[in-house]
């Protein structure tokens, strides 16, 4: 399945309405803050239709799975939105992210924890919150919005150390531009690994950079982390691959079209994140030319000065010397 799945969920007192964009959709939020409900209100529409008093508007099929026959639910369906709600504690193992990986659905998940097996992206993560749209005899509106979407920091600075995620083409990307300034440059090796590296650090100026497209897991604790320095700014785009694809170095006019939604072109069963298709897609574009890719080892063609420039100016922190 691919591109934005548009759905309406409501009954005589609330009306939920909101745009799936990616395969894993995540929700979270305290008590009696609405989660609930809309799974149950998907739930009864399936089992009773018009009779439960519950309208669902989608052009997919919704479904919910919950319990121990989580596994033969999910057998049976497909070209689906599948509703997930906490307390099923399948949904945090790794079984689960193995099983759902090439299917063909979109998973929207309850949940109040992180989910360190599935790469969903911090720009997935929602809130609901009730809102006046729809007044006097209307359902009270709910609508679902991004929770980290503000939290990225962009102004523009020179620090005096970076942290990648990446250990490879990312790190060694920026750790050659930190060399040539004189910053230091260290890999965290992992997303997970990414707290501790920074708790390492000194209260100095220092930039985070990781994968926003998989690092959805990770967003809250490494928040709390900042959120005891001021000086510390956390990059997050959607890979070092999209970085390349975006700065237009390969002047692909395909590319171009594509960008403006990404959504429509990135198939659900083939790419479980949107970080893999970004990789596929540069490899491929860049297959033959001098700026052949390699996600092991960074072709120097990247870091000659042209080249360079224009991946860097899509880097909204880095400030010019």
């Amino acid at each position: 399945m691919k591109g934005s799945v548009y759905i309406i969920v409501q009954n005589e007192r609330i009306k939920y309405e909101f745009v799936l964009r990616r395969n894993l959709t995540i929700i979270r939020g305290d008590s009696a803050t609405g989660k609930t409900t809309l799974v149950d209100m998907i739930s009864e529409y399936k089992s009773l239709g018009v009779e439960s008093g519950v309208e669902l508007y989608c052009e997919k099929e919704c479904t919910v799975v919950e319990g121990n026959g989580w596994k033969k639910q999910l057998s049976d369906v497909g070209q689906s939105v599948v509703f997930v709600d906490e307390g099923n504690r399948f949904v945090s193992s790794v079984e689960f992210a193995r099983f759902i990986q090439g299917t063909d659905n979109y998973y929207v998940l309850v949940t109040r924890e992180g989910l360190s097996a599935l790469p969903y992206s911090v720009e997935e993560i929602y809130g609901i919150r009730s809102s006046g749209k729809y007044g006097g005899l209307k359902p009270l509106y709910h609508e679902m919005y991004q929770l980290y979407a503000d939290k990225v920091d962009t102004r523009e600075l020179r620090p005096k150390k970076i942290v990648t995620e990446d250990s490879n083409t990312g790190y060694q990307f920026f750790a050659s531009i930190c060399k040539e300034i004189g910053i230091k440059c260290v890999s965290a090796a992992g997303k997970s690994n990414v707290c501790s590296e920074l708790l390492k650090c000194k209260d100095e100026e220092i930039v985070v950079i990781a994968d926003g497209a998989a690092f959805g897991s990770e967003i809250e604790k490494v928040l709390k982390v900042i959120g005891q320095r001021k000086r510390v700014v956390l990059y997050l785009p959607e890979s070092f691959e999209w970085l390349i694809i975006v700065s237009d170095v390969l002047n692909d006019k395909e590319i171009r079209t594509m960008s403006e939604k990404w959504e429509t072109y990135i198939e659900s069963s083939q790419y479980f994140s949107w970080e893999r298709f970004f990789t596929d897609l540069l490899i491929k574009k860049s297959r033959g030319g001098y700026l052949e890719y390699n996600k092991k080892n960074l072709n120097k063609a990247y870091l000659t000065a042209a080249v360079k420039r224009k991946i860097l100016k899509q880097v909204k922190w880095w400030k010019e010397t």
